[in-house]
């Protein structure tokens, strides 16, 4: 039972240091090297922690992609967001500069 309790704290504690990073291949690794981490302690459970390994940095490998790719999308969609505020707001200042340039016809 404490073994256990330990394993699955350990695990959680190491998932939430996957996807460190902020290029594609350090969230990778990082997220490689933590699902392994956790994928040989809970195959250490089962008997074959090597197996285990395996099936954790496979699967931290592609959860760490798939991360790399949300945090890639907000920060397009933040800079989209950015660039629309910047251009309605220069188009407001352009508009008033008309109008008030005809304010003394």
């Amino acid at each position: 039972m404490k073994l256990t309790t330990i394993t699955l704290l350990a695990a959680a504690s190491l998932a939430v240091l996957s996807g460190c990073g902020t290029t594609t291949a350090s969230r990778a690794g990082s997220s490689t090297a933590v699902g392994a981490a956790a994928g040989a302690a809970i195959g250490s459970l089962s008997g074959d922690a090597g197996k285990g390994a395996l099936i954790g940095a496979g699967a931290g490998a592609v959860g760490g992609l798939l991360y790399d790719h949300d945090q890639k999308t907000r920060i397009d969609n933040q800079n989209q967001r950015y660039q629309d505020t910047r251009y309605r707001n220069n188009q407001y200042q352009y508009n008033q500069s008309r109008n008030n340039a005809y304010e003394g016809w």
